[in-house]
């Protein structure tokens, strides 16, 4: 952006006064960045008022369309330093222990056994490189249970074994047929009924036998505590 004509303080008030948003298009961080110290240093904000400080800045601020805090830290930086520059930004990011490969031989082993527990798993692990010396599975071997549950719960594990377990029914017992326990003891009766059958579609009618256990001589077989 050309902005030549606005050589003074007083230009850039009346430029501030006057125009709409007017502002770098399609420029990069880097020659936004350019200009900025280049109008920095032109105008020897670091020897100007108060005033007139706030006045650079909020030119600034119209002609980059940066925030009031981006075009502070700009300021700031060209104190320190005399220039502003773009910081190049560095991850912090731990040394990944276990590679792709692992992941792979992790998914391999258990898609082999039928995605056993984890400490079953550590366990084979470790067989596989101590009693069987497969090298391929150094690495794994010495992994701690902890950590092979978050290596099952990662994404890039879940696309080597992807399983899915349909839902078990779980069978409830709704009556069960037992005899009563009486213990030689009168006063217990035993129900059963017989379905005598349909015929064309009617109905066919139930028997009831009922059993008694009139003395202490009657037995009966044992039944289980649930029943």
């Amino acid at each position: 952006m050309d902005d030549s004509e606005a050589t003074s303080l007083e230009q850039i008030r009346a430029f501030l006064a006057g125009s709409g948003e007017v502002r770098f298009a399609g420029q990069r961080r880097e020659e936004v960045y350019a200009w900025v110290e280049k109008t920095l240093v032109r105008h020897r904000y670091a020897s100007l008022g108060r005033p007139d400080k706030g006045l650079l800045r909020r030119y600034l601020e119209r002609m980059t369309g940066l925030s009031r805090a981006q075009v502070t830290r700009l300021i700031r930086q060209h104190q320190l330093t005399g220039r502003v520059q773009a910081t190049a930004y560095q991850r912090n990011q731990f040394a990944r222990r276990y590679t792709s490969t692992d992941l792979d031989l992790l998914a391999y082993v258990d898609k082999a056994h039928g995605n056993l527990s984890g400490p079953a798993t550590k366990r084979i692990l470790s067989r596989e490189f101590e009693e069987f010396g497969i090298s391929a599975y150094q690495r794994l071997a010495g992994i701690s249970v902890a950590h092979l549950y978050r290596l099952r719960n990662s994404a890039a594990y879940r696309k080597r074994n992807t399983t899915y377990q349909p839902t078990r029914p779980t069978p409830i017992p709704t009556g069960e047929r037992c005899p009563p326990p009486p213990q030689g003891l009168p006063g217990y009766l035993r129900i059963d009924t017989v379905h005598q059958g349909d015929q064309d579609g009617r109905k066919g009618l139930y028997h009831i036998h009922a059993a008694g256990a009139s003395s202490s001589t009657t037995r009966w077989p044992s039944c289980p505590a649930n029943c």
